[in-house]
């Protein structure tokens, strides 16, 4: 689809979920990009009345901005394809598999992917005892940005004092020491390694406020963990059955050199202002901030 023929563009932004206020700063990067490359834009806050919203606005296509449940969870991919507006990203299995972290890590085991060990615990258990020896990291199936995630580290007196609201199921998943990468996936094609650097935890606070972390790309690593990370991207890409933009998690623990690679997660809709992890790489192979956005909305289809 060509910005000639004045498409017109609904860029759905905002929502329900915890990641709010992240998805309404990319909406409006999105959509901001997209005017400039000539694209008719209609902005859309995703709340209950999203669907009314859709079908008066008749997009012709729907650029998911959404991050969090409900927008990356394969519920806003099932409405669009009822209502047959091609969108962006991933479509409803492969949004949902990636979601829910522990059906994903199990689908990566498959693949021949390397992962951390973990499992489902109940919220009473992981406050009771070590679900696990320490260190271990505990967190919600199916939230991302590192939200509800909680270190517990070598050595702790007791589990992770878990907030009221934290949910009744939630995974505990071996700690990995190292270093923080990712790679985004654009169509079939791994674009770099990015190196995530902050100081401690890489939570929401590193993620997203200003100076809380700091990206080197490309990475300086050896160049078969290069090599490894660019591998493992796209196979995690392929089968989760991703499709659009992707981005995938990596702990790398170099005292174990190669053995010490681990795949996280995968993130079907990445950050995207252009200081985000996924445009930074974009950027970095020699594409703009507009040109990827006019990519996704050319990729968009009905059936992902």
């Amino acid at each position: 689809m060509s910005s000639r023929t004045r498409a017109r563009i609904a860029v759905l932004m905002g929502g329900r979920s915890a990641e709010r206020e992240v998805s309404l700063s990319s909406g409006r990067e999105c959509a901001a990009a997209l005017r400039q490359e000539g694209y008719d834009v209609v902005e859309i806050d995703a709340g209950p009345d999203v669907a009314r919203a859709l079908a008066e606005t008749r997009p012709d296509v729907a650029f998911n901005a959404l991050h969090g449940r409900w927008g990356e969870d394969g519920c806003i991919q099932g409405l669009l394809e009822w209502l047959a507006i091609p969108y962006t990203h991933s479509g409803v299995l492969a949004s949902a598999l990636a979601m829910d972290k522990i059906r994903a890590k199990q689908v990566f085991a498959a693949a021949g992917l390397p992962v951390a060990a973990g499992r489902l615990v109940c919220k009473d258990e992981a406050r009771a005892h070590h679900p696990m020896p320490p260190p271990y990291v505990v967190k919600p199936v199916n939230e991302g940005s590192s939200v509800g995630v909680y270190l517990v580290t070598e050595g702790a007196n007791g589990p992770a004092r878990l907030a009221d609201e934290m949910p009744d199921v939630l995974m505990v998943e071996a700690y990995v020491p190292g270093r923080e990468m990712t790679v985004a996936v654009m169509g079939d094609r791994p674009l770099a390694v990015t190196d995530i650097i902050a100081e401690g935890w890489y939570d929401y606070h590193a993620k997203y406020a200003p100076g809380g972390s700091r990206h080197v790309i490309p990475a300086e690593v050896p160049a078969e963990i290069e090599a490894a990370c660019l591998d493992h991207a796209l196979r995690a890409h392929r089968a989760i059955g991703c499709r659009g933009v992707s981005r995938t998690d990596f702990r790398w623990d170099e005292a174990k050199g190669l053995a010490g690679l681990i795949v996280l997660e995968i993130n079907t809709q990445p950050g995207m202002t252009p200081t985000s992890l996924a445009p930074e790489q974009a950027a970095h192979v020699g594409m703009s901030f507009g040109e990827l956005v006019r990519w996704m909305v050319e990729d968009a289809s009905c059936s992902r």
